[in-house]
């Protein structure tokens, strides 16, 4: 394979740990959340987030799980800042208190995130797998009077879709300064759960009105940002810009991954993990086999080495090839010419059957407390 030289990235996702407060049908974290209970130290992080800058990495998002169960990460976002980074804490917002929040501005955070199920108390909990919408709103009044910008982020789905309207009149109320509707990707517990996730085509048109109605009624004060599921589309998202061409995950247990749900591909293509504990940051960029298997075209089979859009999409998502075909290698799906498209057109299918019925029961995310470890702290 031609070794190609990347582009310096420009934003490194940190999902400190796999913990969280909430059990979320659609998570895209592993199912397999045993493998990641060694997370980074402190002083791990600390060194990662100061080689990230060292590659020219501008912003760094703290991401989980839930990043607030990390008793550090005061401490991680004033090590960022020092070093000049962009902060942004992606958050259930379980767990930020008053004094949290005092802490985390005093330490230089620069922006807030938080996950919103739905626009009301009993669907919201119903979807999150606990009680949390009210304190949901108590966060968001948390982060405005603490003078943060908001964004907030909705993953849609056939169970809360149909409310799209109340849930842009909610963000607005809020006083959002951007919401992301972001149809669920089908990985880790959301692939387990994609039968009652998938939305049905006249959800989406409904959908898509009440997103247009918004942006003129609100689309001078808050910025809408609505992506709907690839499954429909005709061409697959150009996922993450192009393998580890412009951002980076690293997880946990101190594994690096081009995107933050390639958990599995190096094991399907026979190549080592790439891990933060083993190699720096720069060398796992730049020359790691896990990082090189994707970039370029060379990879590509037809029909994306012949397409003229293999430089728009990239041949489309790794990990949903694999997680669709069992090879990461292979085109997208979601492609409408890919050879294996039928199986994107068989769950559509089921998705549209008029028998299929409506919030039908989830395999939750499980109970995180089991996968806990001394690094983090339980929310009270």
């Amino acid at each position: 394979m031609v070794e190609h030289v990347p582009d310096k990235p420009f934003a490194l996702l940190a999902e400190l740990t796999y913990a969280c407060p909430l059990h979320c049908p659609y998570c895209s974290n592993p199912v397999e959340m045993d493998n990641f209970r060694n997370e980074l130290t402190t002083e791990e992080w600390q060194r990662v987030i100061t080689e990230a800058a060292e590659l020219g990495v501008l912003q760094l998002h703290f991401s989980g799980g839930e990043p607030l169960q990390r008793r550090d990460i005061v401490e991680l976002v004033q090590h960022a800042s020092n070093l000049g980074l962009y902060t942004n804490l992606i958050t259930s917002g379980l767990g930020f208190s008053p004094r949290r929040a005092e802490e985390l501005r005093d330490a230089g955070l620069d922006h807030i995130q938080v996950s919103i199920q739905a626009d009301e108390q009993a669907l919201s909990d119903r979807i999150a797998g606990t009680t949390s919408f009210e304190r949901k709103h108590v966060a968001v009044d948390l982060v405005k009077k603490m003078g943060w910008p908001l964004t907030l982020n909705v993953v849609l789905h056939a169970q809360n879709i149909d409310r799209m309207d109340k849930i842009l009149e909610m963000a607005a109320a809020m006083d959002a300064n951007r919401i992301e509707l972001a149809n669920t990707q089908y990985y880790g517990w959301a692939g387990k759960n994609r039968t009652e996730l998938l939305p049905t085509r006249d959800q989406l048109d409904r959908a898509e009105i009440a997103v247009r109605d918004a942006q003129a009624k609100f689309g001078d004060r808050m910025e809408i940002i609505y992506v709907i599921p690839d499954y429909y589309s005709k061409f697959p998202k150009p996922c993450m810009d192009g393998w580890a061409r412009r951002q980076f995950t690293v997880i946990p247990n101190g594994d690096a991954l081009p995107c933050p749900t390639a958990h599995d591909v190096a094991d399907s293509v026979g190549i080592p993990h790439a891990n933060v504990r083993e190699n720096s940051l720069g060398w796992i960029w730049e020359s790691s086999p896990l990082f090189q298997q994707f970039r370029g075209q060379d990879w590509m089979p037809d029909p994306c080495r012949s397409c003229d859009r293999r430089e728009i999409d990239f041949g489309g998502c790794r990990c949903q090839a694999l997680a669709l075909t069992g090879d990461a290698a292979r085109t997208d799906p979601v492609c409408h010419l890919s050879p294996d498209h039928g199986l994107v057109e068989a769950a559509v299918t089921a998705a549209n059957d008029p028998t299929r019925p409506h919030n039908a029961p989830m395999i939750p995310r499980p109970n995180p407390s089991r996968i806990r470890s001394p690094l983090t702290l339980e929310v009270k």
